[in-house]
């Protein structure tokens, strides 16, 4: 495995297990299996590795580039994983309300509406279903953005999330611990875990993984150790925040 392999696993690691541990107490009722939708899903990173587990999986993209890359891997595999083009703004005429579990992994830092957007996801969820957000946390950004030396991009950051980190015309959003819990309690949503993602694995040069015996599993062991204390959140690259409808 490469260190930039081992990098995305230990990146990956810590939403993985809060995810599977959610699947395993309450994915979906009884006796089937659960029904599982990943908006903007991409080449279905997590959906084909939840199909695999014997969920039923549909990815909702805006990219069919990205859609035809996931129809590939998943048949490489040997699952099915649906794909639909489209973004948040369809999600209501593309899929059937009561699903299990819906996952919003880095989308809600480009939606006009971050308020709409969580409560469009509510109303495809049944009760007691589960979402699985995951967000850029804004202190991190702020810290990155000086330590790279440009500092008018993190006094941007610190003073107007929203609009700081442009690609284009189109602003994307960071978020804090506090703003997405309250972001997911105004739409109805009950929170539940918050974990720090990437508190170090951002930090740590990818050469070191390759010298040094074993710094991968140490590097995720600590990830791991950090994940669910609240001091380290706002050091955390991302959050992952699992909430029920």
């Amino acid at each position: 495995m490469s260190a930039s392999e081992r990098r995305r696993s230990v990146r990956t690691a810590v939403v993985w297990e809060a995810l599977e541990q959610t699947l395993g107490e309450s994915g979906g009722p009884a006796g089937r299996e659960a029904r599982i939708v990943d908006v903007g899903g991409g080449t279905g990173g997590f959906a084909v590795q939840l199909a695999e587990l014997g969920h039923r999986v549909t990815v909702v993209d805006p990219s069919p580039d990205a859609l035809a890359a996931l129809g590939r891997r998943a048949r490489e595999i040997g699952v099915t994983v649906e794909g639909l083009q489209g973004d948040l703004s369809d999600l209501a005429t593309l899929v059937e309300p009561g699903l299990d579990v819906v996952l919003c992994h880095g989308v809600l830092e480009v939606v006009d509406d971050p308020a709409a957007a969580l409560g469009a996801i509510r109303d495809r969820l049944r009760p007691g279903g589960t979402l699985s957000l995951l967000v850029a946390q804004r202190h991190a950004a702020v810290v990155a953005r000086a330590m790279a030396g440009h500092f008018p991009q993190a006094l941007a950051l610190l003073t107007d999330p929203a609009g700081a980190a442009r690609t284009g015309p189109r602003a994307m959003a960071r978020f804090t611990a506090d703003e997405a819990r309250t972001l997911l309690a105004d739409a109805g949503f009950e929170v539940g875990s918050v974990h720090a993602v990437r508190v170090f694995a951002d930090l740590v040069p990818g050469s070191l993984l390759d010298l040094e015996p074993g710094g991968a599993a140490a590097l995720l062991e600590l990830e791991r150790a950090v994940s669910d204390r609240p001091e380290y959140l706002p050091l955390a690259t991302q959050l992952h925040v699992i909430a029920k409808r």
